[in-house]
Parts: structure tokens; C-alpha cells; sequence
């Protein structure tokens, strides 16, 4: 793996990202990457998504949304989603587009980020506990809300 780095989603990496690869039975647990791709369009001040480049290979595609006049307070600074490619799942690509995500809440005043998920089997539940989100909550369809922390 050469250094990972992380551009902006653009019309050169979109195909790349709408292709990434999942292990079987991830698919449950994810919307098609063009749902959040969309969200760009309905609100592009607010929305940062990222692709992540090991060399020139898209290996991921995190999406995060920070709007802090968001009404619910778990919306304010969200990690929408993380796809990375099946094939680089487990080398740090993940934990490398969350520190990154981090240091951009950080970088806009933010105190921490929250993700929602469905927990369930081959869903991203042990990942997002081991690059630090702690459950605090659930929605009212029983997805999981859990925050990392935002450090100085």
C-alpha cells in the first residue's frame, strides 16, 4: 500500500466509486453509492465527501455532512457513509477516510461526529467500534447512533 490520500469526488473518480466492491452480505447494510452522491446536489454547502486514493486507485468513498443550524443535534456532524473496496477492507483504508473525517469536523468546530447504522451480522458495527464511535442512542427505526469524540 502506498501513502492513502484523499481527494474531492469528482467526474474523474465518480465511475471508480459507483464500482467499488462489497463482501457478500455488506450489501444489506448499504444504499447505492449514487443515493449519496446525491446528497451534493440538495445540499452542497454542507456535504463533504472524499475519495480515497491509494497511488491513483479510488480504494474508498466517505460522505459526511456538516450543518451546524441542522435541527436534531445528531445531524450537525454525520458520517453519512464509508464504502471501501472489498478488496482493500482491513489494510486501514477505513480507519485512514475516519481520521481524516475527524480532523475536518475538528478543522470546522465541531465536538464530535455521529453515525447511524443497523447493526447486524457482517455490518459495520465492529468496525465503527474499533476507530472509536461509542454507541449513545437509537432512531426510531432501531438504527444505532454512536459519536466519536472530537480532541484538541
Amino acid at each position: 500500500m502506498t501513502e492513502l490520500r484523499l481527494v474531492e469526488l469528482s467526474a474523474k473518480t465518480i465511475v471508480a466509486v459507483n464500482n467499488l466492491s462489497l463482501k457478500p452480505g455488506q450489501e444489506q447494510f448499504l444504499a447505492p453509492v449514487s443515493y449519496g452522491i446525491a446528497a451534493t446536489v440538495a445540499n452542497p454547502l454542507t456535504v463533504w465527501q472524499r475519495v480515497v486514493l491509494d497511488g491513483d486507485e479510488v480504494v474508498g468513498f466517505v460522505s459526511a455532512n456538516f450543518d451546524p443550524d441542522a435541527p436534531e443535534e445528531h445531524f450537525r456532524s454525520i458520517l453519512w457513509r464509508i464504502n471501501v473496496d472489498a478488496d482493500d477492507q482491513g489494510r486501514g483504508v477505513g480507519r485512514f477516510a475516519v481520521e481524516s473525517l475527524v480532523e475536518e469536523a475538528r478543522a470546522r468546530g465541531f465536538h464530535h461526529v455521529n453515525v447511524m447504522y443497523e447493526a447486524g451480522e457482517d455490518g459495520p458495527e465492529i468496525f465503527f467500534h474499533r476507530v472509536g464511535f461509542t454507541p449513545i442512542g437509537e432512531t426510531a427505526y432501531a438504527e444505532v447512533i454512536a459519536e466519536i469524540r472530537v480532541t484538541d
